[in-house]
């Protein structure tokens, strides 16, 4: 997705390398401009517009870090590539966890040159590739599923994305709405595992005028509401089957019946679904219907945790930081670098969504325009445990309703399923969804808990 003859902006204080280097990059298609320090690449970068600067690290008044702590500021989600004779691991590392793109020794290996430009252009997306403007990222594995996405969004199909909670699964669909021909109609979204199924029926096919108690009026439905363009159903995997079995229907026919009436009602809607649970081992238990399986997952798309896409941490946190002291009124302009590298090295189990989170509570609570690495230690340690999806709290109750009933009937399954006012049958599907056993529960007893 990198432009045709990119521009790039060479920074070396050292006028023989500067010759050369351009030579070779004219040579690989590349429009170069020069600065010979870090202060006339920013009067340049004022003036006109580049795909990637690589630039020296060691420079007479500014250095190669100090020019990049600029133009992160000044230029959101312009790639910086830093060289130097003076490499090491330590400050290969210190770099790329404060969001500098790739971090190359002298002298130059040519192909590895090659190679990090190549990978910083595919972030440098073209100004008409709006698309996917609101997912913040330099990361090779995301970058792979967003050429996947593109190219997807062409073609009317079904797409199930898959990835733990907090991954922006919903930022993806709307990605793919947005660079799809359906663009410039409605994106609906809607979380199936949110509502009981009889709300879930009514608000995906609508309801006539009296359909049920409440009914006072008619209800048109999301997917009527979606019509012409993209219905998104979040978390598809707890859908529950009899609604699934009318889903399928519904998709494979093309039409609608409303609940309460008797017309059925053509659509012409685009699904897209997510899901964070195994929908494979759903299908093996018996909670998800294989046929709309395959119905929706004509192409998979899997997102990676934040873990596995740790270099988009500084760019994300500057992102948020950047957005949320706008939205506050807030005068807090960056990170320390202390606490930028606790950002960069914490775990995050809730993905994305967590960092989002820790970030605002900095914003919120800094007095100062810098936030320092005491708020950031702070806040990751209020969030250690993050704040669960309703989802994810409903399984977390459900697997210890499970615990609970089992323990107080001794293992015996049959008590338990009438405790829990299920047959047996439901009860096992229960367990299995857990990965529980009764004598596991009567052998662990509280350890699962």
């Amino acid at each position: 997705m990198a432009r045709d003859n990119p521009r790039l902006l060479l920074v070396d204080d050292d006028p023989s390398l500067l010759r050369l280097l351009t030579l070779r990059l004219e040579g690989e298609g590349y429009q170069v401009i020069n600065a010979d320090s870090a202060e006339t690449a920013l009067a340049l970068l004022a003036k006109q517009s580049v795909d990637v600067v690589l630039s020296d690290l060691r420079m007479p008044g500014l250095d190669g870090m100090s020019l990049f702590d600029e133009i992160a500021k000044r230029y959101k989600g312009l790639p910086v590539i830093l060289m130097t004779a003076h490499g090491s691991i330590p400050e290969a590392v210190a770099a790329t966890q404060r969001g500098v793109f790739g971090f190359l020794t002298k002298p130059l290996n040519p192909a590895e040159l090659r190679e990090v430009l190549q990978r910083a252009l595919n972030q440098s997306l073209p100004e008409q590739e709006q698309w996917r403007e609101a997912i913040i990222t330099r990361s090779p594995l995301m970058q792979n599923v967003l050429e996947q996405a593109y190219r997807v969004a062409q073609r009317d199909v079904s797409v199930l994305i898959t990835g733990a909670s907090g991954t922006g699964k919903e930022l993806l669909a709307k990605a793919i709405h947005n660079a799809s021909p359906r663009a410039t109609k409605p994106f609906v979204a809607i979380n199936c595992g949110a509502l009981p199924e009889h709300l879930l029926e009514s608000e995906l096919f609508g309801h006539s005028k009296g359909a049920f108690t409440g009914a006072v009026t008619e209800h048109a439905g999301l997917f009527r509401e979606a019509d012409g363009g993209t219905l998104f159903l979040d978390e598809i995997g707890d859908m529950p089957v009899a609604l699934q079995v009318k889903l399928l229907r519904a998709l494979q026919e093309r039409q609608i019946r409303p609940v309460g009436s008797a017309k059925t009602m053509p659509i012409n809607v685009r699904v897209l679904s997510a899901t964070h649970r195994d929908l494979q081992q759903a299908m093996a238990d018996g909670s998800f219907r294989e046929d709309l399986y395959y119905r929706l997952n004509v192409v998979n798309l899997q997102l990676p945790t934040l873990e596995q896409r740790a270099e988009d941490i500084p760019l994300l946190a500057r992102h948020v930081l950047q957005q949320s002291a706008e939205r506050h009124h807030v005068k807090v302009t960056r990170f320390s670098d202390d606490a930028l590298q606790l950002l960069a090295t914490a775990k995050w189990p809730g993905n994305v969504r967590q960092l989002v989170n820790v970030v605002e509570q900095c914003v919120a609570l800094t007095q100062s325009p810098v936030i320092s690495a005491l708020l950031v230690e702070q806040a990751l340690s209020q969030n250690s445990s993050y704040w669960p999806t309703l989802t994810e709290a409903r399984d977390q109750f459900e697997r210890q309703y499970l615990i609970r009933v089992l323990q107080m009937t001794e293992g015996n399954v049959t008590r338990a399923a009438e405790l829990a006012g299920r047959n047996r049958t439901d009860f096992y599907k229960l367990l299995k969804k857990h990965e529980l056993s009764a004598q596991q529960v009567a052998e662990q007893g509280d350890e699962l808990e």
